[in-house]
């Protein structure tokens, strides 16, 4: 997944927040999806967040605000990329799973990244047990299908 950069004026949003335009669709970007996580910086400073839509804007918070000196009306420069794993890095026999269960595949995207690698890292463990590697991505892909964020401790 590319990375995007771009210039933009920042603009002021609610509960002294700011707001930045993204000039471009992350959907056509980087694949549709019903949230992007992304990563980057903005004028050299990392940010992390979420693209919101419909208007496709990011918003930085007052926290991020308070160690970072930008105001409504200043110029910004912004390099921004998906966070986290996608499902094109993702093994094959993870991939085809989710690419058999649209339902899934949806929430898998929609999870930030400290989910998704949850997920990741334990179907990982099982590397040298296929069988245990294949009836993991099995219950990955049904816990997904549930909208189920993490998996439960057994």
């Amino acid at each position: 997944m590319t990375a995007r950069s771009f210039s933009g004026t920042a603009h002021a949003a609610d509960r002294g927040r700011v707001a930045v335009p993204v000039p471009f669709d992350p959907d056509e970007a980087w694949g549709v999806k019903s949230r992007h996580h992304v990563t980057g910086t903005v004028n050299r400073a990392r940010f992390r967040g979420v693209i919101e839509t419909p208007d496709h804007r990011i918003v930085l918070t007052a926290a991020w605000l308070r160690d970072n000196a930008l105001a409504p009306g200043d110029h910004v420069e912004v390099e921004l990329s998906p966070e986290g794993p996608q499902r094109a890095d993702l093994a094959d026999d993870l991939a085809a799973a989710l690419d058999a269960d649209p339902a899934a595949a949806a929430f898998f995207d929609s999870l930030a990244q400290f989910y998704r690698r949850a997920y990741l890292r334990w179907i990982d463990g099982a590397a040298r047990r296929p069988e245990l590697r294949a009836a993991r991505i099995a219950e990955v892909a049904g816990l997904l299908a549930a909208g189920v964020k993490q998996r439960p401790k057994t």
